[in-house]
């Protein structure tokens, strides 16, 4: 079994939709979970974020992969802070369950700190939510530490 990271192509949105969708629906049941998956509802659609994405290159779209089938994704983003300085972002990080724990999740993350540091990123930003702690676990493993927690106040129309 092999296991890897490779650019993703626009052959590959088909695959990276069915992916985000998973990832989406894997968190909506979690702590923060509802309000964080509407979020997610993306505006253009996912397909037409994720066309537009291939084009800019302040992002870079992964697939991780087992002998050459994807099993996971990553979308990472830089962003010019008001210093001038630059941070990167992992908007989308996910693995299927079957293929955790194996080496995918790991390949994808060091393809990620490996494209920010290409950029002079002072650091990378994603995020975990309250009660994932597996998630939370993955990302210190790397080295992340939070540095930012959201407040929620629910109110009835929800």
């Amino acid at each position: 079994m092999t296991e890897g990271v490779r650019l993703a192509t626009l052959a590959d949105l088909e695959v990276l939709e069915q992916f985000a969708s998973q990832a989406v629906a894997e968190q909506v049941d979690n702590r923060g979970g509802a309000i964080w998956s509407k979020q997610e509802t993306r505006n253009p659609p996912f397909r037409a974020s994720l066309e537009a994405d291939f084009n800019n290159p302040d992002k870079s779209i992964w697939l991780g992969v087992i002998n050459e089938v994807p099993v996971g994704y990553a979308v990472t983003s830089v962003n010019l802070l008001r210093t001038g300085e630059v941070l990167g972002t992992v908007s989308d990080l996910w693995v299927e369950p079957e293929a955790r724990e194996v080496g995918v999740g790991e390949a994808l993350i060091n393809a990620v700190i490996e494209w920010c540091e290409e950029r002079n990123c002072i650091g990378i930003d994603s995020l975990a939510l309250p009660g994932n702690r597996a998630t939370k676990n993955f990302f210190e493993t790397f080295g992340f530490k939070a540095r930012l927690l959201t407040v929620h106040h629910p109110l009835g129309h929800q």
